[in-house]
């Protein structure tokens, strides 16, 4: 899958509708959030944790490929 960046986070938040809240319920800035989901950075796990807690999903089901 050449040049297909997926981004799991990106879908996730699609998926569950909630794009807008993510960074204030996990105390993050939302440019911090826009870069994990365009792939410029990515959460730490303490953050990623935090963010399949809120998005009540597994942390398996954002690193899967």
């Amino acid at each position: 899958m050449e040049g297909k960046d997926l981004n799991r986070l990106k879908v996730v938040l699609a998926e569950k509708k909630r794009t807008n809240k993510l960074a204030e319920q996990i105390g993050v800035d939302q440019a911090t959030v826009s870069k994990w989901c365009t792939n410029s950075a990515q959460p730490n796990l303490e953050n990623l944790m935090e963010v399949a807690k809120c998005l009540e999903v597994d942390v398996k089901e954002l690193l899967r490929m």
